[in-house]
Formats: structure tokens, C-alpha cells, sequence
């Protein structure tokens, strides 16, 4: 697990090579806590690539920048490759010579041998950068699911910049800190920035499942993989897909069990990370050290369960009770994120991350599951909705959509009545939405909304994505469009941001290749029946897992922040929101936020979703737009289409 960092200067670029080495050092040194081991980097010419490395496999002999044969061909690398072992069998069959043990070298012999091709025989988590000198062409790549992130841009001046966090490419003089209002618009709809887009315009994400060519001044970027959107045809018996399902789980942790340092397990109490410990527990000889978070809340507290558990697979197990003083954290955290984030479940897992780098240096994360296997409560509402899309058009969008529009803030009924208005993909989008577009109407200034000109960069990702999901089922397109949005966008985000943060590798079993691909062909049924959510994946460890968990009501990684924002945060909210420069900005109304803050405190709704990522937009701004030298004015100038690779 690392962080990389790297550029490529334009042809006849002014730098010398030592001002290209002190650029390239600053660059990496941004991201330290990503690999506080070591540090690695070279200037080849006009590109200058780095890295910072968290040791965990051939801890003497992994050092990077690493060449395969061709000393002219050097890769960098976050993340781990689990069959690296078997590649380099093959690859070995095939005349290369391998050097180390390290599952990078697999990588740029993989590329000497089958070019760009070689992302596709890769199992695992990475993103990974190959300069090939031969040809001045760099080739870079993201896992499937979206584990490790890779931000990139091209500079006014022609400069290719690239880095695992924001935070490295600012660290770029080249590189403009120009706000992009849809990506604005974007976070206040969804609590994150979702991909292709950034905070920062002219800046991407690289897509999960991308790879991308810079070669002679031109970047091209393609889908080499994607969720599968078929089901099985004909269907296997139910007992099959069971049986299946339990040997690929096996295989998925096992794999993930290769280290050259100690490992451990985050353990939350439900099905996921209870299925993740009892597997590692049949494939160790010692026990397996498992770290928990609880709260003195009882209706936030998984204590219990978690206990329950660490017992039954006879766990080291250590726990850390959450108090409402962590909300000191949340400024660390925004500069963590780089991006406006407000997915409050953050705050838990950075502290259950700290907790266990004080034992371990890896752990094994049951995140993918809920999005794998039908998880979330909210697809059988919008299940039970998804009759209303067989009203004529012109009846939702004539009829009922203005009449919702028309009726006052606080009017029962208005929300759904603006729900099932709206096309299926749009529909889905309002169901998950901190501001749904009647929010919206109501918080944003003016002058905001005419520099979104219409556009709204959230609905145009998901009717995009919601395009390719065709299954007829109901359910299994609402798991395409979470696995392609939130899972990538929100969960991976927020595990790979606070795991790094407290220099710990987190891998994440649900989401290995071959187990996400036999489970995206299910048929829905077999994961949502009736209400019952996850039914094949509960059936698959029902014997693995205690009952008293598989049985036990659904229950969110969530946080008491309701409770906090009327106590504890009150007074630094109502502050931040009071001050000149929050209310300057010019993206949402104060007399509609006041709004919200007293119908929260009077209790007569719950606004804290809404008021935190407002919150921690106001910090973002603080902490990386104010100091930039492009003011935040001038972003909401123009608008610009949102790019989704297909």
C-alpha cells in the first residue's frame, strides 16, 4: 500500500532536471501518511514519477520506482496484487527474470508482455503508473471496483499531472484551484464528488475500471472492465449458487491473507464483517485481532454484536467508545478528504483505524456488501415504487411534479409526490439525495444557479450509468448504479482516505474480481426476497456466522451527528454559518439554512444530513479555496460537460 505521485512536462518544458526532482519530492511528501516507510522517485526525461511505500510484501526488496527487463520501463504503485505470485509463474515460463518478491515487479513485466492488456490479468486493488521511455508513453491504471484513487490533469502549459490524492497535484504550480460549481451541485446532491468529476475544474478522477495513454501530448482514457449487467440465463438451482457462493468467499479472504506484516479485521457486528473474521479464523492458526467502534448512543452502539462475535470466533479483540469530543476531528478530516465529504461515518472509521495501526499494519474490511448483495433498505422502497413509472409521462411531469413544486416547505406529502414523479434513474438519484432538486430550489442563491445554467452533474452520471443498467428485475439496476456511484464515490472513498490517513492497509474481500462478477450474474431474487435483504449471502455463512447476527434488524455504520449538532457542534455551526464569509460565497441562501438549523433544534425534523455536508463544505472552502489563487467567484462564470466514460 503507497501513494503515487508523478508528471509528464510538455515537450521543451523549462524545468531542470534538479527543479523537477524538488517538485516530484514535494508532491510525494503531501502524501507521507499514505507511506510513511519509505520514499521513492525518478526523473526520466521530461516525466518525473514517485512514490511514497507502506511495506507490506518483500518489505527489503520492494523499493520503487521498479523496472522489470527493460530498465527504460519504471512503474509506481498503490495497492496490492493478490495473485502476483501466479503472474510471475507464468511470467517467468515466458523468459522474464524477476529480481524481488514484490507483487509491483509483477506489474511492469506484465506490461513489458502484454502491453496495456496486462490490467486485465491483474486480481486485486491498484492504481499504477508505467512510464515506458521507449515510446514517451505513460499508461495508467485503476482497479475495478474503485479501491485506490488516481486524480489527474493536464496544465494550461501542457503538463500531465498525477497523484493518488488531490493534495499532490496542488502541490503543482501549474496546477489551477478553480472551483467547478456542478461539482458543487454534485456534492450538495449526493455528499460526495462523484467520478469522473473533482472539486477543481480541468481536474478528473480516473474512473473505476479505466485505463488511460498519454502518448505524444494526447490522453486517451477507455473502460477495460465493468459490473456485469446480465443475470444468468437460464438461472442455476438456488443450492448451486450457494455452494459457489461460499467456496469463492473462502478463496477472496484467503488470498487476502498474503503479508509480510501482521493483519487484523475491522468488526462492526453485522453480517459483512462477521462473515470476513469467521473466514479469517478457519484460515489462521492464531487468533485474529479484530477492532470495533461503539458509542455511548444505544441506537448508534454495535458494541454488542460486535462482542458477541470477537467471542464466538474467539478474537484478540480490542474496542474504542466514541464520545462527541471527536468533534474536533472533523478539520483534520476535511484536509484528509481534499474534497468536500460528508459522509459522518468517517469520523468512527478514521478512530477504528487509528485504533488498529497501533497492532496491526493491514486489515480485512467487509465494505461491498451491502451493494453486492442488496443491502440497503432503500431498494425495496424504490422497488415498491417503481409502479408509478407506468403513469404517463405528461401525468408525472404535468400533473405532479408542479404540483409538488407548488406546495410550501414542510408540506406532507410533498416529497413523494415529487419522487415518484421523476424517470426511474432520476427517481433512485431523489431517494438517496442530502438536497433533492426541491432543496435545492430553496437553498440555492441566484447567482448560483445561473452559473449552473441548467445542468445538473449528478443526474447526468446517473442517467448515463442508469442507461447501461438494463436488467428487468427492479433491483439489480439500482446495485449497477451504487456500484457505480456510491461504492467507488463514498465507501472506497472514505476507506481508503481514513485508513491511509493512520498509515494502515485496508483491503476489502466482497469486492475481489471473480466473487463480484459470479455475484453480479445472480438473479435478483436470490439477493432481495421479499423484504428480506442479502438472502443468498446469509444463507451462504449461516452456520459461519451466530444467528443472533444474521437475524438482527439492519443497522447502518451510523453516527449520534444529530444529537452532536444540537450540543456539542451548536455553537461552532450556528457560528460558521453566521460569518461573513459563509454567507459571501454565493452558493446558498443563510435565511433557508437558518431554516433548517431551527426546525433541527425545535426537533420538528431531522436536518442533519443536510446541515453537516453544508458544514463541511464551509471547511473545505476554508481550508483549500480561500487560499487559492483563483478565486471562487470566477468559477461560477461557466459551466462544462460532465465526461462518463461508457
Amino acid at each position: 500500500m503507497c501513494g503515487i505521485a508523478g508528471f509528464v512536462e510538455s515537450v521543451g518544458g523549462a524545468r531542470s532536471v534538479e527543479e523537477r526532482a524538488a517538485l516530484l519530492d514535494r508532491m510525494c511528501r503531501s502524501i507521507e501518511h499514505r507511506g510513511p516507510d519509505e520514499q521513492g522517485g525518478e526523473v526520466l526525461g521530461r516525466a518525473a514519477v514517485g512514490m511514497r511505500r507502506l511495506s507490506i510484501i518483500d518489505l527489503a526488496g520492494g523499493h520503487q520506482p521498479m523496472s522489470g527487463c527493460d530498465p527504460r520501463v519504471r512503474v509506481v504503485f498503490n495497492g496490492e496484487i493478490y495473485n502476483f505470485k501466479e503472474l510471475q509463474r507464468d511470467l517467468e515460463a515466458r523468459g522474464h527474470k524477476f529480481r524481488t518478491r514484490s507483487d509491483t515487479e509483477t506489474i511492469v513485466h506484465a506490461y513489458e508482455e502484454f502491453g496495456d492488456a496486462c490490467v486485465e490479468r491483474l486480481r486485486g486493488m491498484f492504481a499504477f503508473a508505467v512510464w515506458d521511455a521507449r515510446t514517451e508513453r505513460l499508461f495508467v491504471a485503476r482497479d475495478r471496483a474503485g479501491e485506490k484513487p488516481l486524480y489527474y490533469t493536464t496544465t494550461p502549459g501542457g503538463t500531465f499531472v498525477f497523484g493518488s490524492e488531490l493534495k499532490c497535484l496542488l502541490e503543482h504550480p501549474e496546477v489551477e484551484r478553480e472551483t467547478d460549481p456542478l461539482a458543487l451541485d454534485a456534492y450538495l446532491t449526493l455528499g460526495y464528488v462523484p467520478e469522473p468529476l473533482s472539486v477543481f475544474q480541468g481536474v478528473r478522477k480516473l474512473e473505476a475500471g479505466h485505463r488511460l495513454v498519454l502518448e505524444k501530448g494526447s490522453v486517451t482514457e477507455e473502460s477495460y472492465w465493468d459490473f456485469p449487467t446480465e443475470t444468468d440465463e437460464p438461472p442455476r438451482r438456488e443450492e448451486e449458487y450457494v455452494e459457489e457462493l461460499r467456496a469463492r468467499l473462502e478463496e477472496s479472504v484467503r488470498m487476502m491473507l498474503v503479508a509480510d506484516v501482521p493483519l487484523g479485521a475491522f468488526l462492526s457486528g453485522g453480517v459483512d464483517s462477521s462473515t470476513i473474521v469467521g473466514l479469517m479464523s478457519r484460515a489462521t492458526n492464531a487468533p485474529v485481532k479484530t477492532f470495533s467502534i461503539g458509542f455511548r448512543e444505544d441506537s448508534f452502539d454495535e458494541l454488542k454484536y460486535a462482542r458477541l462475535a470477537a467471542r464466538h470466533f474467539e478474537t484478540d479483540h480490542r474496542e474504542l467508545i466514541v464520545t462527541p469530543d471527536v468533534c474536533q476531528l472533523v478539520d483534520e478530516l476535511v484536509r484528509h478528504f481534499d474534497e468536500p465529504f460528508a459522509d459522518q461515518s468517517s469520523v468512527p472509521t478514521y478512530l477504528v483505524s487509528k485504533l488498529a495501526r497501533e497492532h496491526v499494519k493491514v486489515v480485512l474490511s467487509g465494505d461491498g456488501g451491502d451493494e453486492l448483495f442488496a443491502g440497503y433498505t432503500r431498494y425495496a422502497v424504490e422497488r415498491d415504487r417503481q409502479g408509478f413509472a407506468r403513469l404517463p409521462r405528461v401525468v408525472r411531469r404535468g400533473l405532479m411534479a408542479p404540483l409538488a413544486a407548488q406546495l410550501p416547505h414542510g408540506a406532507r406529502g410533498r416529497n413523494f409526490i415529487h419522487n415518484v414523479a421523476l424517470d426511474p434513474a432520476e427517481r433512485y438519484l431523489d431517494n438517496v439525495s442530502t438536497f433533492n432538486a426541491l432543496g435545492k430550489r430553496a437553498l440555492y442563491t441566484a447567482d448560483f444557479r445561473r452559473a449552473l445554467a441548467g445542468r445538473d452533474a449528478a443526474a447526468e452520471i446517473f442517467r448515463a450509468h442508469g442507461a447501461r443498467a438494463t436488467a428487468g428485475d427492479g433491483v439489480s439496476p439500482l446495485l449497477y448504479l451504487d456500484a457505480k456511484t456510491y461504492l467507488p464515490g463514498d465507501i472506497l472513498t472514505k476507506v481508503d482516505r481514513m485508513s491511509m490517513a493512520a498509515s494502515l492497509e485496508a483491503r476489502v474481500p466482497l469486492l475481489e474480481r471473480e466473487l463480484v462478477e459470479f455475484v453480479s450474474r445472480m438473479p435478483a431474487s436470490l439477493k432481495m426476497r421479499g423484504d428480506q435483504s442479502k438472502y443468498i449471502f446469509k444463507r451462504a455463512v449461516r452456520g459461519l456466522v451466530p444467528d443472533e447476527i444474521l437475524d438482527r434488524p439492519k443497522q447502518g455504520f451510523g453516527v449520534p451527528i444529530g444529537e452532536w449538532i444540537n450540543r456539542e457542534l451548536r455553537e461552532r455551526i450556528r457560528d460558521t454559518f453566521a460569518d461573513a464569509r459563509t454567507r459571501s460565497r454565493g452558493v446558498f441562501e443563510p435565511a433557508y439554512v437558518d431554516v433548517l438549523l431551527d426546525e433541527h433544534e425545535r426537533g420538528r425534523r431531522n436536518h442533519s444530513n443536510a446541515l453537516w455536508a453544508l458544514f463541511v463544505l464551509e471547511l473545505w472552502q476554508r481550508a483549500f479555496a480561500d487560499d487559492a489563487p483563483a478565486r471562487q467567484g470566477a468559477a461560477f462564470e461557466t459551466t462544462r460537460p460532465v465526461p462518463v466514460s461508457a
